[in-house]
Parts: C-alpha cells; sequence; structure tokens
C-alpha cells in the first residue's frame, strides 16, 4: 500500500522507501542505477555523478547550490549545475597546471563558500585524493593532519593562512602548494587568478570504483588521528541513502547544516543531494534559532538534516520563537551525529509539525548504516534499523578477542556489521594493524556498544573506547591531551567526555602542575586560552579542574575510564591496577 508522507503544509510526496522488509529483501548492490555509465567501461567518479552528468542535462539550468551570506539581510547567490560544471572543470585544470593528478592529495580548508564546493568536487574529477579540514581547527591539529596525509596541495582563504598556518607552514613539508582565496599572501598562489586564467574544458581523469577519492581523519584514544580512505564506489551509498534514508525527491529543497570539514558535511551537505539533483542550501553563517527559522521559512526548505546539538539549542531558544514563522513545505526532518532523546524527537512534532528521524553511521561506514525512516514507525530514542543493503548485528567479544553474535533481544553488545556495503573504509592510512583490528572476519567492528530490541531496532548505549563526541565531532583525548601538556605549567593531563544537555558531551581534562605552579583561576584561564589557540574553541576544554595526581595502571596508562566513573559518580570498577587516585583541588569553572 503507497504511503502519502506529508509536511505540516499541503505538499504531499510518496516516500521512497515505503515497504521496508521487502525492500530489504529484493535488495541488491548490484541493481543501484549505474550514475557513471557514461565514463566508459569501469569508469566511476564521484563528481562527475554528482555534477558532470547534471550540468549538460535536463537540470543544468537548475539551482544546485544556493549560498546564504553571512549578513542579517540573508543575501543569497545561486549556482546552477551547468556553472558548478563549469567551475569544476576550470579547477581540475588549475591542479594539471600546477602538476597535480591522479592519487595526488588536495586538502581543503575553509568556510561554507562556493570555493569550497569547487575545490572538492574539482579536484575529486582530477583523481585526486581529497581531504576536508574543519576550519575552525587551531595550527596543531591542521600540521597534524597534513602531515599524516602527506598533502600536495592546501586550498584555504587568506585569513586562515594568515591566522593559522602561515605559523606553521615550515612543518608542512610535503606541500608543494598553497592556494589562496581572498588577498594575495606571500608564499602563496592566488586561487582566483588562477581560476581565472584556466580553460573550461577538462575531460574527467578516469577512474574505477575502487579509485581512492576521500580522506577523512577521526579521531583516536591514542596516538595521532586515523585517516580513514575512502573510495569512489561509495557514490552507490550516498545516492540510495540520500534516497532511502533522507527521503530525496526531484525538486526538494535541501539543507544540510554539517560542515564539509566532517564526514557528514561531505557526504550529505554536498554529494547526495547533487546525486539526486536537488537544491542545497549552504548557510555560510554559525549558528544562530532565530536565522535557522528564517532560512527554514523562506528558503521553503523541504528536507531538513542536522544535528542534536543543534536542535538542543533551538529547543533552549523557546517555543516562542518558532511560533513566528511557518514551515509549510517542510516535510522530513533527520538528525545524525550522537543519539537524540526521546524529548527531541516529538518536539519536532509538537514544535515544527514532524518528529525527527535519527540515525547513525561513522566516518569509517561513508554513509548512513541504521535510521528512522519513512517507511516504519519511529521508536524515540532508537538509531532506528539497518538499511537495505545492510546487515548488522550485536557481538560479544571476549578476552581472546574472539567473536560471538548476540540472537537474543535487549542484550548489550558492539554493533558489527556485515561487510559489502560500497562506502565502508578501506584503510588507516599508514595504520594497516590497526585496520585489520577492525575486522572480525567478514564483521567490521564499529566500537560503539548497542542493543536490539525484538523489532530490529537498534538503541545506543555508549562507546567502547574514550572518543568524545562533542557537538557531533569526535575529539580524541591524546590530542587535547598532548597541548596541554605543552604549557610550562602542566606535569601530566587525562581528559574525559562529560554528558552536557547541549553538547551531547563535553570536552573535560584532569591536569597535574608542575612544581612551583598553583592551580588557581588565572591559571585556568591560561589554560583554557593555550588550548584554544593551539586546537580551536571546538576541541578545546570546556572544563578543568587541578588534581594532585592521576590514576595510572602500573604501565603507565592514564585510566581515563577511572576519572569518567569519579566525574559521574559512577561505580569504579576493578581498581586492582591502579596506582595513583585524582583528588580535585579546586571545583570545575565552565569555560
Amino acid at each position: 500500500m503507497d504511503v502519502i508522507h506529508k509536511g505540516p503544509g499541503d505538499l504531499k510526496v510518496a516516500p521512497n522507501l515505503t515497504d521496508y522488509a521487502k525492500t530489504r529483501a529484493s535488495f541488491s548492490w548490484s541493481a543501484v542505477p549505474n550514475l557513471c555509465g557514461a565514463m566508459g567501461e569501469g569508469g566511476c567518479n564521484i563528481a562527475y555523478a554528482a555534477v558532470d552528468r547534471h550540468a549538460e542535462g535536463p537540470e543544468a539550468d537548475r539551482t544546485a547550490l544556493r549560498f546564504i551570506a553571512d549578513t542579517p539581510e540573508l543575501t543569497t547567490h545561486d549556482i546552477s549545475y551547468a556553472e558548478l560544471g563549469r567551475l569544476t572543470r576550470r579547477f581540475t585544470n588549475v591542479l594539471r597546471g600546477l602538476g597535480i593528478g591522479k592519487g595526488d592529495r588536495v586538502f581543503v580548508m575553509m568556510g561554507r563558500v562556493p570555493e569550497l564546493y569547487i575545490s572538492i568536487l574539482g579536484a575529486l574529477r582530477n583523481g585526486s585524493v581529497v581531504s576536508p579540514l574543519f576550519s575552525a581547527f587551531g595550527p596543531e591539529p591542521i600540521a597534524t593532519r597534513v602531515n599524516i596525509g602527506s598533502a600536495d596541495v592546501l586550498v584555504t582563504t587568506a585569513a586562515i593562512y594568515k591566522r593559522k598556518i602561515a605559523k606553521i607552514r615550515d612543518e608542512l613539508t610535503s606541500v608543494k602548494h598553497v592556494l589562496v582565496v581572498g588577498d594575495d599572501v606571500a608564499g602563496t598562489e592566488n586561487f582566483h587568478r588562477l581560476m581565472d586564467t584556466a580553460d573550461d574544458d577538462a575531460p574527467i581523469e578516469h577512474t574505477t570504483a575502487d579509485d581512492p577519492s576521500l580522506l577523512h581523519f577521526t579521531s583516536g584514544t591514542t596516538g595521532t588521528p586515523k585517516g580513514a580512505q575512502h573510495v569512489h564506489g561509495a557514490v552507490a551509498m550516498h545516492y540510495i541513502t540520500g534516497r532511502y534514508a533522507l527521503d530525496l525527491h526531484e525538486g526538494d529543497i535541501y539543507w544540510c547544516t554539517a560542515d564539509p570539514g566532517w564526514v557528514t558535511g561531505t557526504s550529505y551537505g554536498i554529494i547526495a543531494p547533487l546525486l539526486h539533483g536537488v537544491t542545497s542550501i549552504i548557510d555560510e553563517a554559525e549558528f544562530d534559532a532565530q536565522r535557522w527559522y528564517r532560512i527554514l521559512q523562506d528558503e521553503q526548505v523541504t528536507v531538513w538534516y542536522t544535528a542534536p546539538t543543534a536542535i538542543r539549542m533551538l529547543i533552549k531558544a523557546g517555543p516562542e520563537l518558532p511560533a513566528n514563522y511557518h514551515f509549510p513545505r517542510l516535510r522530513f526532518i533527520a538528525s545524525v551525529g550522537e543519539p537524540l532523546n526521546a524529548e527531541a524527537v516529538w518536539w519536532g512534532k509538537r514544535v515544527l509539525g514532524l518528529p525527527i528521524h535519527d540515525n547513525w553511521w561513522q566516518t569509517e561506514t561513508g554513509g548512513i548504516i541504521v535510521a528512522n525512516t519513512p517507511a516504519f514507525d519511529i521508536k524515540p530514542g532508537s538509531m532506528g534499523r539497518p538499511l537495505p543493503g545492510v546487515d548488522a548485528c550485536v557481538v560479544h567479544r571476549d578476552e581472546s578477542g574472539a567473536v560471538s553474535v548476540v540472537t537474543e533481544p535487549d542484550i548489550e553488545g558492539e554493533l558489527a556489521l556485515r561487510v559489502g556495503w560500497p562506502s565502508m573504509f578501506r584503510g588507516y592510512l599508514h595504520q594497516d594493524e590497526r585496520y585489520r583490528k577492525s575486522f572480525a572476519g567478514e564483521l567490521y567492528l564499529s566500537g560503539d556498544l548497542v542493543k536490539r530490541d525484538a523489532d530490529g531496532y537498534f538503541w545506543f548505549v555508549g562507546r567502547a573506547d574514550d572518543v568524545i563526541k562533542s557537538s557531533g565531532h569526535l575529539i580524541g583525548p591524546f590530542e587535547v591531551e598532548n597541548v596541554l601538556t605543552d604549557h610550562p605549567a602542566v606535569a601530566e593531563a587525562a581528559v574525559i567526555g562529560k554528558p552536557d544537555p547541549t553538547y551531547g558531551e563535553l570536552v573535560k581534562a584532569f591536569v597535574t602542575l608542575k612544581t612551583g605552579y598553583v592551580g588557581d583561576e588565572e591559571l585556568r584561564r591560561d589554560l583554557m586560552g593555550h588550548a584554544r589557540k593551539r586546537l580551536g574553541a571546538a576541541v578545546a576544554p570546556k572544563e578543568i579542574d587541578f588534581v594532585d595526581a592521576l590514576p595510572h595502571t602500573r604501565s603507565g596508562k592514564i585510566m581515563r575510564r577511572l576519572l569518567k566513573a569519579r566525574e559521574l559518580g559512577l561505580p569504579e570498577g576493578d581498581t586492582s591496577t591502579v596506582e595513583t587516585t585524582a583528588t580535585p583541588r579546586d571545583s570545575e569553572v565552565p569555560a
């Protein structure tokens, strides 16, 4: 039976996915439309599927990207599919003119401006490997990622370069070219001057489904960030999840609020909507509740993909504000980044006229894996059910590392996925052993703890490691601790994620001091400023406690688990390996 999915107004659309069980039973990845067929035998390129095939087709004059300027007037600037095709071809030629070709690495770091999208798509069609970086990163995270990735080209803005990169330029030894958007800067090349002299004719590089496309960094609990490598064949996953999980239809006005510096902002802020030929709204400004309601109303957004942190901030702004706006065309809302609580799901229904559909995936999975879709009822607080083409299960690992599948419902265990979906990452850059340990036979082990109920819905329990998830960003404790211990006053530091109603988790640090330093308010502010300057505000600690000692195992490893248990008043568990204990000396002071 056909289901009519409608928003608060009179816009009615039959969902792409209506019969969940039937579609799952009959689904085959080999039957997904070949979006790159015109490339020739074996050809597959994300940018071709997203831009080239539309640029000369019926969608050529349709708006691909609508940019909303960071001004109170919400001034807009549209780029059609035809214009996007022309601009991306030019950037392909810019790279070729610099000697950058297939397999070379292009890192892109800037805000949500047209040049970011042109650079990413133009580099992909050149066969280059693209790594988007979060524009709020400080100098140290930039240097770490650029050097791990051996970037050949860095595309950024003049302002970001002067403020963050100039001081570390000598450390970026692999970078052959820095292209800047904006004013001329010594030691760099001007983006627009290069674009102005480039030709529009740039045949696409022949790439296949197995050729590398994107390099996304995700944090680990120890050591350096992990560079997850993806391939052009992921385009099939981006297309299907855009269809089934986000319910994209021709004529949609779509808004993904994620920053392209993170995998969500790339997969679903750039690629998926372009694959479906819809119009994407791109707001160049930071979050502002009234502004967001205005955009939903004035741009007549039909499908909205956002994050729990943003939803909680809208809730915090109160129900009176949205009462001044109307969203007659809005028909589907989805959320990702961290678990969405039941209250937020139904807030959407009360305030926006629609419930919010949570979903789950990771940098490593490359695309949405588990989702609440229009094809079945939402269970508020649940991640949803596996999408067609995805086989998920709950597993237990014993002390030897052996894995067993849990068949009974409501048993906590680790979420595992049977390999075979096309956007699965193909390696951690320079960390082959770490990649191998992510699998047990044909199962990818996600590191997230879940339960599956009798109806097949999955429920998030927590992370199996210490990675902090704050405002949808994955933050590795080691990276923060390393910066804190670079401060002359700090002897040692440990970082945990502390539950927070707005951020999901906030970064909290415990610090021991060197002799001669006093843990007072002045030092706390100095440490916070030091961390923000090096890491950026999104990664730096929001709270810092001074302690006399940190808990260690006898082998010297800091026991973050124990710090977190004491912070939250939870059972400490086995403490037989603890060498020292932590005692707070000063109460926390939020940043």
